[in-house]
């Protein structure tokens, strides 16, 4: 849900999961998908869902804002609103991404975090995900997926070395250049974070996995 690539869709599809996008959005990648608001469809029997709620409002890199432009803070409160009746839906497994920000204060811990580059993606973005249902995987990492940065000294002169990675400017900064559709090239799921999903939580979210006393007699 909230999901206008077909990214995520599309690697639990490859995986033989049903799987269909919903955005307000047409897709950017042909394949099922719902345009609509995906409020309206939470009592549609979804086995499971994983959720891409705005951030703009919540995530940390902007939340400077808040204190200086009028309404912001109204904005912030009507966004974690949203993602508390998302994940106090219905369906019986969530999965809910969204960067570091005030959805950890307001709503609650993560359930894990993770970056890009622990997956084989050249980018940084710690990247958050909070799980509602019964018994949530825990997320594995293989050492062997980190994909190494291009170390840089910063600041300049100081002899200190860090790591950077192709989304980083030297200091670190997002260097993406300001455009129309810079909200929507920032938000877009790396394919490392896809993969991941589908194929740690597919099953969970497709309801296919065996419940403790299933697996203890197995």
């Amino acid at each position: 849900m909230f999901e206008a690539s077909g990214r995520v869709r599309d690697a639990l599809l490859a995986r033989g999961y049903d799987a269909v996008s919903i955005d307000i959005r047409e897709t950017q990648s042909p394949g099922p998908h719902i345009v609509g608001d995906c409020f309206d469809h939470l009592d549609d029997g979804w086995s499971g869902a994983i959720m891409f709620p705005t951030c703009t409002h919540v995530c940390g890199s902007g939340f400077h804002w808040n204190h200086r432009v009028p309404g912001r803070n109204l904005m912030t409160d009507r966004a974690v609103f949203q993602f508390r009746r998302l994940m106090k839906s219905r369906i019986p497994r969530k999965i809910a991404e969204n960067p570091v920000g005030v959805l950890s204060t307001r709503y609650g811990k993560p359930r894990f975090t993770v970056q890009p580059y622990e997956l084989g993606e050249d980018a940084s973005k710690r990247t958050c995900f909070w799980a509602e249902g019964d018994e949530p995987p825990s997320l594995k990492l293989d050492p062997a997926q980190r994909f190494a940065g291009r170390m840089v000294e910063w600041p300049r002169g100081s002899g200190k070395m860090v790591e950077r990675w192709s989304n980083q400017t030297d200091s670190g900064q997002n260097a993406l250049t300001p455009s129309d559709d810079r909200w929507s090239d920032r938000s877009e799921t790396y394919p490392g974070i896809a993969d991941m999903l589908a194929d740690q939580f597919g099953e969970w979210l497709s309801g296919r996995s065996m419940s403790m006393l299933e697996r203890m007699a197995a």
